[in-house]
């Protein structure tokens, strides 16, 4: 096998940011992409310091700060009394700690910063509608075949193709992901559709008994992103399916009067059914290795599953450069250096739905008590672990 290319099975966040990671190491790459185009779905994501050192190293920074809203805050209100239990300031002293702001930004403008690098780089090379169905290799190389029958080779392979990766699927064959019981309902709307008194620069939080909601704003104060999720007992995953606002009414009934005026703000939802899977580690495969919710698919609830994806690309990168003529190793190095962060990531997300988001009785009586306790500074030093990550020495 001759060929020098690095192929990507999937063209989503992780996937583009993958291929430029590689690029800028000296590869080509060839991304495939199922879908007939290149896109994104869905409404606002949150980008914490660590994915910006992440852009910054693809070469990508300045074009997502020039989309991002940047957040003076993190809120927390309580939704069953109405209490603002804390704020996470997110200002000059923030940025200074970790050289980075805290944005949030549509998904389809972070998407396309990628994209339009990716179509500016020689060495990469995007195709749609080409599916990868299963892969083969031996000892000089390995082989893509997509749903069409065409065979592709390539030094390596990287499933970057999602929570129902048909690459793990071959890999691991641990199954289709486990659905939480979780529902999400998103919609975005006109700011002047926002009730005035809450179009705060913040990223905010209301906690219910089993149910939050969060808002912000996005592309230039011109809308509102507003996300409502509720323990609803799904057991089968649903993504992107439109719903009538009554039912997501009634799933927000119980939350004070202040928090129903967001739901009832928007004139149309989509649900999705959250979905993870326990933290696995064997994330490779000779010369074929997984990124993103491929590799490790996390519930929602810390913000940082496209985050850990762009984190993926930029270690991938680095590890295949250090070992050009060892791809084995050189995937192997890579699932070492992210297996256990990733994996406190799944972990921590459990956690922060289950006692930050959705307590009730006197387990919200503890979580108020607990963060109301916390200084700025005290937050920030707790999330040294999480947004510190990737930052480069002053």
């Amino acid at each position: 096998m001759t060929t020098q290319t690095i192929l990507i099975s999937g063209g989503g966040i992780g996937g583009l940011a993958a291929a430029l990671s590689l690029s800028r190491q000296g590869f080509s790459v060839t991304v495939l992409e199922q879908a007939p185009s290149l896109g994104e779905i869905g409404a606002g994501i949150q980008i914490g310091p660590n994915a910006f050192h992440a852009m910054d190293a693809l070469g990508v920074g300045e074009l997502v700060r020039a989309k991002a809203v940047f957040i003076d805050g993190l809120v927390l209100m309580d939704a069953s009394t109405d209490e603002q239990v804390c704020v996470v300031p997110l200002d000059e002293p923030f940025r200074k700690r970790f050289r980075n702001p805290y944005a949030v930004i549509h998904r389809a403008d972070l998407h396309s910063a990628l994209l339009e690098a990716c179509r500016k780089d020689a060495k990469v090379t995007l195709r749609t509608s080409a599916r990868v169905q299963s892969y083969s290799q031996d000892a000089g190389g390995v082989r893509a075949t997509l749903t069409n029958g065409e065979t592709l080779e390539g030094i390596a392979l990287i499933g970057a193709d999602g929570l129902h990766s048909a690459i793990r699927a071959q890999m691991l064959k641990d199954g289709p992901p486990m659905v939480s019981g979780h529902t999400t309902f998103r919609s975005v709307i006109p700011t002047a559709q926002m009730p005035e008194e809450l179009r705060w620069n913040a990223a905010t939080l209301w906690a219910g008994p089993k149910c939050h909601i969060v808002h912000y704003p996005l592309q230039g104060w011109k809308v509102f992103n507003l996300v409502a999720t509720v323990h609803s007992g799904a057991t089968e995953a649903v993504a992107g399916e439109p719903v009538p606002t009554e039912l997501v009414h009634q799933a927000f009934a119980h939350v004070v009067p202040r928090a129903q005026r967001i739901i009832h703000a928007a004139d149309s939802w989509k649900r999705w059914v959250l979905c993870d899977r326990e933290p696995q580690e064997g994330w490779c495969d000779g010369r074929v290795a997984l990124l993103g919710d491929a590799a490790h698919p996390m519930l929602q609830y810390m913000a940082q599953g496209a985050c850990m994806a762009l984190e993926d690309a930029v270690c991938l990168g680095e590890q295949l450069a250090a070992r050009p003529d060892d791809m084995t190793a050189a995937l192997e190095s890579y699932r070492q250096a992210r297996l256990p962060r990733t994996t406190r990531l799944q972990l921590a997300s459990r956690a922060m739905g289950e006692y930050v988001y959705h307590p009730d009785g006197p387990r919200r009586m503890a979580r108020n008590a607990w963060l109301q306790a916390k200084s700025g500074e005290d937050f920030h030093i707790s999330l040294e672990w999480l947004y510190g990550h990737g930052r480069k020495a002053a």
